[in-house]
């Protein structure tokens, strides 16, 4: 297979295509949109297309233009522009045939491409779906922290912990002493005494 640096300039590139295409100087001119002279001389190597003329040469010629491109130097040699290239300028080949060629290779490649993002998308969504299955299921396995419930406080606290409430009331009961115990007379001796005051008083009556 020819390479790049086996391949002739733009201008004869251009006019290889020409011959095998069996079209006059003057007809691709009209085809292309440019003038007779211009495209003489780009063909002779004296002038440098554009890349809009180059596209529309490419048109005329019925070849893709990244092919044209990279024989004027707009593209490296990657991708498989090489292989387009290398159709283009084939002398044992009809134009129909370079035509079903480059059809057939860019579809090729356009297929491939497309498969390779479908796996990478799978691929990624598969371990973005495993990552989201092993973080569910340590959520879910993890045991619960034990649960702590303090005493609530019922106002403030000595530094050893004792509530000041209740230290201050045993300091009260200690400086007011022990509460006396309540006395109650027993009711046999109230009884008792009221019997000898009433016997002392008839006694003075009847001496008297």
């Amino acid at each position: 297979m020819a390479t790049s640096k086996d391949l002739p300039d733009v201008g004869g590139f251009i006019r290889d295509l020409r011959r095998n295409a069996k079209i006059s100087l003057r007809q691709l001119a009209e085809q292309a949109g440019v003038s007779n002279p211009y495209l003489s001389q780009i063909e002779r190597g004296l002038r440098k297309p554009s890349a809009e003329v180059l596209q529309q040469l490419a048109s005329a010629l019925r070849v893709s233009t990244p092919a044209m491109y990279l024989r004027a130097g707009l593209l490296d040699d990657k991708e498989g522009q090489g292989v387009l290239a290398a159709i283009a300028v084939d002398p044992e080949l009809t134009m129909a045939q370079k035509q079903s060629l480059t059809q057939i290779y860019e579809t090729f490649r356009r297929e491939n491409a497309r498969l390779a993002e479908a796996t990478e998308a799978a691929t990624t969504a598969d371990a973005a779906t495993t990552t989201e299955t092993a973080t569910t299921t340590e959520t879910a396995t993890a045991p619960e922290a034990p649960a702590t419930v303090a005493a609530a406080a019922t106002g403030p606290v000595t530094p050893e912990g004792t509530p000041t409430e209740a230290v201050l009331e045993s300091v009260a009961v200690t400086e007011a002493g022990a509460a006396p115990a309540p006395t109650t007379a027993a009711p046999e001796h109230t009884t008792a005494r009221r019997a000898a005051r009433k016997a002392a008083g008839a006694a003075e009556e009847e001496q008297s």
